[in-house]
Parts: structure tokens; sequence; C-alpha cells
């Protein structure tokens, strides 16, 4: 359209928009290649470019998150077996008294089953719990209570489950036989026996996962009193503070005739050693915070584990570890079962029935108990004990008035021994 001149009507700018064809300009479109038009619409253009990629970079992170996470908890083997066969014995088994509070049994297998354990002996078909501890978590999570029980310990062993379906007869035996029989099912029940605690969760460890989880870790830093060099465990390791590898811990948690006095007992005291040094690794924040060193050392744990399937998932894992991680070292203890030479062979042990019925009976109620790593030098010459000093010396205790709980031979993880 023209004015009465013939000319066109003055525009306000040469970039104005266009009408042409009839239809309204299109919002932020220029008819110049330089004009504010173009800018605009490249600006929504890099706009719709960023927003497309932050969200390809989210499901990108989202995904890769879940890959890890399934791995991490696909890594876990479910003890479907052993909750079977502990559902079909479950009305014969202890209550738990305290809401809150848990019990969680940890056993170190000794099977040579597969190629990395059979290095270390041949493989008989059955395995053994080299090591078995009790842990208890208090209600509060103020404290976590580690109780060894020696596998030479004399027990009674209910009737089990054998893997090829078959039953073994009650027995009075070894408490190691359990698992050898019956697998972690026949040891949680033995152990519920011996303390009339409900069993809340199990954990199974092979040498393969110990050492694995150990090299994740980068090494745990022990304390040796004295140099030791030992052929059968293939360690050969100066005094004083040295970092251990997964093959060296193994070596030296399993070593037994060859370091300190040969037993059990003196056994037990290095495996409580270097669990009280691994949680001190574990805690780190050289560990905990850094997912490059985190990643590594999931896989290894996972990866090791065979747990009842309330455990075998990282959640069930994470429910449970969330619970412990602040708890101060000084309060996570380790101890042994209160116990002395059995009447009927001296290279077996027993309990001392009335110092073990208190440790148990203070688990059992969620109330607390002590431990002295110099119990023998403080309390000596008033601690309880059923039998004489010289043999059951690492079976005393005492209710002492100095606290209000009663204080077990032990120790925490926050002792060093290089001091």
């Amino acid at each position: 359209m023209t004015d009465t001149a013939g000319t066109p009507p003055d525009r306000p700018d040469d970039d104005a928009p266009s009408a042409a064809g009839g239809g309204a300009p299109e919002p932020g479109t220029g008819a110049s290649a330089i004009g504010a038009g173009l800018i605009r619409r490249r600006r929504r253009r890099w706009a719709r470019y960023g927003t497309a990629g932050l969200a390809a970079a989210v499901v990108g992170a989202v995904a890769a998150g879940w890959f890890v996470y399934a791995k991490l908890d696909g890594n876990i083997t479910p003890d479907e077996a052993a909750a079977a066969e502990l559902a079909r014995w479950e009305r014969e088994r202890p209550t738990a008294l305290v809401r809150g509070a848990q019990n969680i049994l940890l056993i170190g297998s000794d099977s040579r089953a597969g190629k990395d354990n059979g290095r270390y002996g041949r493989d008989p078909g059955t395995e053994r719990s080299d090591t078995t501890i009790l842990l208890h978590l208090s209600a509060g999570r103020d404290s976590a209570t580690a109780v060894s029980v020696p596998r030479d310990l004399m027990v009674d062993v209910p009737s089990c489950r054998r893997a090829d379906g078959s039953r073994t007869q009650p027995m009075f035996a070894m408490f190691n036989y359990a698992f050898e029989q019956g697998g972690s099912a026949c040891t949680v029940r033995t152990v519920e026996k011996l303390t009339d605690i409900r069993v809340d969760h199990h954990l199974v460890v092979d040498f393969s996962g110990f050492k694995s989880l150990v090299d994740a870790l980068g090494g745990v830093q022990m304390c040796l009193t004295e140099p030791i060099q030992d052929k059968a465990a293939k360690l050969r390791l100066p005094a004083g503070r040295v970092t251990l590898d997964g093959e060296q811990a193994l070596g030296y948690v399993r070593a037994r005739k060859s370091l300190g006095d040969g037993s059990d007992t003196d056994r037990m005291d290095r495996q409580q050693q270097f669990l009280a040094a691994l949680v001190k690794k574990v805690r780190s924040s050289d560990v905990l915070l850094n997912p490059v060193k985190l990643y590594p050392v999931l896989d290894a744990a996972t990866s090791a584990l065979t747990t009842d399937p309330a455990l075998a998932s990282l959640r069930g894992l994470y429910n449970l570890v969330r619970g412990v991680r602040d708890i101060p070292t000084e309060r996570v203890q380790f101890l042994t079962v209160p116990r002395e030479s059995y009447v009927g062979n001296p290279n077996r042990d027993q309990l001392v029935e009335t110092a073990a019925k208190r440790l148990f009976d203070r688990l059992r109620s969620d109330e607390p108990v002590e431990v002295s790593r110099n119990f023998a030098r403080d309390y000596g010459e008033n601690a309880y004990e059923d039998t004489d000093t010289e043999s059951s010396g690492y079976s005393l205790y005492v209710d002492s008035g100095a606290s209000p709980a009663p204080t077990f031979s032990g120790k925490t993880a926050a002792e060093d021994t290089c001091r």
C-alpha cells in the first residue's frame, strides 16, 4: 500500500519485519544478516543446544551411576540356602531383646575352592571357619563390640543340613565343625545356642576376597613388635611400622605355629589387631572421600562377600555401615569369649561359664562392656575367674567400681601397639 504521492510510507528501521505473503511478522526474525533479530535467533539456538547438552550430560551421569550401582549391587552373593535353613528353625532361635541393636556374624572361610584359593592347600570339598567373630552394634550406634570365637572351642553343634541335602547328628565337637558340615546356617545356629544371642545378619569372606580388599585399600599399616620370618606363610617383615599388602595380611592373620607362642589364642590376638588397623584405614578420609580410591574398595568388598539376603545389596550394606561410621575408634572393641583349656583335651578350649554368661547377657541386653589390654596387670588380684589364672589368663573379667560396666581382657581400635 502507498500514500497519495505514490511513495511508500516511512519505516522506523530497515530491519523491521516484513508482512509479505499476508502473514504477521515472525517474532525475533530480521531481514538483515547483521540485525538484532539474527543475534536473538543465535542466542536461542545456543540455549537449545546448551539445554540439550546439559540434559545429555545428566542422562549420561545417571546411566553411569546406575551402571556402577548395578555392578556393585550384583557383586554380592546372597546366601539363599542359609536363609531357608534358618527359616526352618525359626521357632528355636533366640528373640531379639533390644530394638535397633544388631548382631552380625563374620565368618572367614578357609575354602580352597577356586584357582585363587587353591594355592593355600588341596581342596577337600569342604570348608571350615578359619575365623568367626560376633559383632554387636549398640542400638544407639555409639559402640561396637567384636567377640572372637575360637575354632577349637568345644560346643554343642545342632543337627544341620549338609550341602548334599543329608543331615548331621547333633554332637559335642569343635566349633569349626559346624561350618565344615553345615555351612553358615549351622554356624549361626551354633553361635545362637552358645550365646542365646539372636544373629541378625551374617557375612562370609574367603582368602581371595580378603586379599583383594586389603590390596584395594592400598595395604593396611600394622606395628610389629618383632621381625617375622615365616616360610610357610611366605612372610619376611621387619619390626616396627609396616604396610601389609593382601598376601602378607593373609599370612599374618592365618599363621599359627610359627608366630608368637603358636597358640590359637595368639593368632586371634593378631587377627583382632589387624581388624583394628583395618577399621582405621577404611575410616580414613583418604579412602572414604576419594571416589577414585573408594570404588575399587567397594568393588573388592562386595565381590568378596556372601551374605544373608537382607544384606546382599548396596542398600543393605550401606544401611549397616551408615550406622557405625561415626563410632569413635576407642568404642570399637575386640575381645575373645572367656575360655580355658578343655578338661578332656588341653589342645581344645571350653567356656569359662560364669564369665561367658556375663558377657553374653550384657550383649543380648545391649548393655555396655569395657575392655582392657593390660587386664592382668590392672585387675589381676581382683579379677573373677573360674579356674587358675595361669591357665585361663585370657578368660578373666572384673566388675570394677571404677566402671559401670564389667571389664574384660581385650583391646580397642584406638590403641597403637607401637607406643
